[in-house]
């Protein structure tokens, strides 16, 4: 798809609703949810974050995180609190506090969508990957994001053959369905990270990401229902967590809002 520069028609009313995202009240840092039997039945749908096995002593460059944290962290639980926010003020869809479960926890069968962060640096066990595979042929819908370069696409496909073997990963086009559930989306460029922006001549803000091509992918079943959204060279979970920065691009904030909207009421329906 195009990497040109942002073309969405956008109001400024939505802009604006964004920039003004506060985090929720309820949000308990240290909650363990795993003294939840299930989730409550009270919201229609959960913002649900997979934990994963890392890679054994660090990634696929060769680091791990160094603080006693798994990479299927990043950007917990800001990225999720503002999204949750943005999809209550932009819909009627009824959504619930966030939630995060391992990939062979039962209570993943309870949510229609899930997101993975930094899957280059994930390390799934048999068991996680036949979890994988069964959740999404039950009707799961899954959004991957925020892993770069090569090395880790490679982690990553590994990891998805095995899931769902025989199903080619495939470039998104502006013509599925996924792209016009909500928003219209005729174009997708490059979401970047908070870290991959500077300052420019002028002070204009800019990215570093020449080398790193943005590619919206993704794996169908075979009647063409989409199964995983992925997002390789970007990062969607820095623009919702940094919606109310003022030097993220606010049309990179917007675009990440809209793709995800749309992947959600496309996993609630379809």
């Amino acid at each position: 798809m195009g990497k040109g520069a942002f073309c969405l028609g956008l109001s400024g009313g939505l802009a604006l609703c964004l920039a003004s995202i506060a985090l929720p009240q309820w949000w308990r840092q240290e909650e363990d949810q795993r003294d939840f039997p299930q989730f409550p039945r009270a919201a229609e749908f959960y913002f649900l974050r997979v934990e994963y096995t890392d890679l054994a002593g660090g990634s696929a460059r060769g680091f791990g995180r160094g603080f006693g944290r798994g990479w299927w962290m990043q950007d917990w639980p800001r990225a999720e609190l503002h999204f949750t926010e943005g999809v209550q003020r932009l819909t009627r869809i009824h959504i619930g506090e966030p939630r995060h479960v391992p990939l062979t926890d039962d209570r993943i069968f309870e949510c229609p969508w899930a997101y993975v962060t930094q899957a280059g640096y994930w390390n799934l066990s048999n068991a996680e990957t036949s979890r994988l595979g069964e959740y999404l042929a039950r009707g799961g819908f899954l959004v991957v994001d925020d892993f770069w370069g090569p090395a880790e696409w490679e982690v990553f496909r590994e990891a998805m053959d095995r899931a769902l073997p025989g199903k080619p990963i495939v470039e998104l086009t502006s013509s599925d369905p996924m792209m016009h559930v909500l928003y219209d989306i005729q174009e997708c460029v490059q979401i970047p990270g908070l870290r991959h922006l500077r300052r420019g001549p002028g002070g204009a803000i800019v990215t570093d990401l020449q080398d790193r091509p943005p590619h919206w992918r993704a794996i169908y079943d075979d009647h063409g229902r989409m199964l995983v959204a992925i997002n390789y060279n970007m990062d969607i979970g820095d623009a919702w967590e940094e919606a109310d920065v003022p030097e993220y691009p606010a049309e990179a904030t917007i675009l990440a809002y809209q793709f995800a909207i749309n992947s959600i009421i496309y996993a609630m329906t379809h």
